[in-house]
């Protein structure tokens, strides 16, 4: 086996461990593996290995990865642009990718809705709630994100999924746990309301290679796992 392989496998593992101390079924959390900065090669390595959604930051690295990589694999896989979003961006991620998760303005929610062809299956959206109030940080205020979510469940071509979050940096991966709970509340908040699509509307993108565990007990949906899989990043 090699040490990917390996990693895969150890993921998978905490991954079972942490749905089964939290009443969960492993088949319900969907791990993003963040390939960001690895090459085609790389990805195809863990995508023979039946890891089939992959998440990108870097749209120009990615467009070139994503042909690649499936020429290589020779099949289509699940590609989610976890990364900031600017206008620039907004047409190259409506063509090639299924899944946006920094969704946390209106104005680009109703470019990719534009952009995003009749023929590709509706684009999923979450947004991105801004948990800890850093200025730095991307997202939408607590407290503004019913409505965005509300606006953006009315564009075509889209379909809104839910939330996502990136925590302040802590040394201590339970100290994330506060944010996590916040983000699952305000997602079944605005689920309850009229506002949104309740069946629809029923994901958590929360936790990443160093607080995954604590993200999947607090209720994520999916993980972005990046350095816990493919190891240190180039550079």
């Amino acid at each position: 086996m090699s040490l990917v392989s390996d990693r895969l496998t150890d993921i998978r593992r905490r991954l079972a461990a942490a749905c089964a101390r939290a009443g969960r079924m492993p088949a319900d959390i969907r791990l993003i593996a963040v390939s960001k900065t690895f090459d085609a090669d790389a990805v195809a390595e863990v995508a023979e290995l039946g890891q089939l959604e992959f998440g990108e930051s870097y749209m120009r690295e990615a467009l070139d990865k994503i042909g690649l990589t499936e020429a290589i694999v020779g099949q289509r896989l699940i590609w989610h642009f976890i990364g900031p979003i600017q206008g620039n961006k907004c047409r190259a991620l409506a063509g090639a990718f299924a899944f946006a998760h920094g969704v946390d303005r209106l104005k680009i929610a109703e470019r990719l809705s534009e952009l995003r062809a009749a023929d590709l299956p509706p684009l999923d959206i979450c947004v991105q709630v801004n948990v800890s109030g850093e200025a730095s940080k991307g997202g939408v205020a607590p407290d503004e994100a019913a409505a965005l979510c509300e606006a953006i469940a009315k564009l075509p071509r889209l379909r809104l999924r839910g939330l996502m979050c990136i925590p302040a940096p802590v040394d201590d991966p339970e100290d994330s746990r506060a944010s996590f709970r916040l983000l699952r509340a305000l997602r079944d908040a605005i689920r309850a309301s009229d506002a949104v699509d309740a069946d629809a509307f029923d994901q958590l993108s929360m936790g990443m290679s160093d607080d995954f565990e604590v993200a999947i007990e607090e209720g994520a949906t999916m993980v972005r796992v990046g350095s816990a899989l493919f190891g240190a990043r180039p550079g």
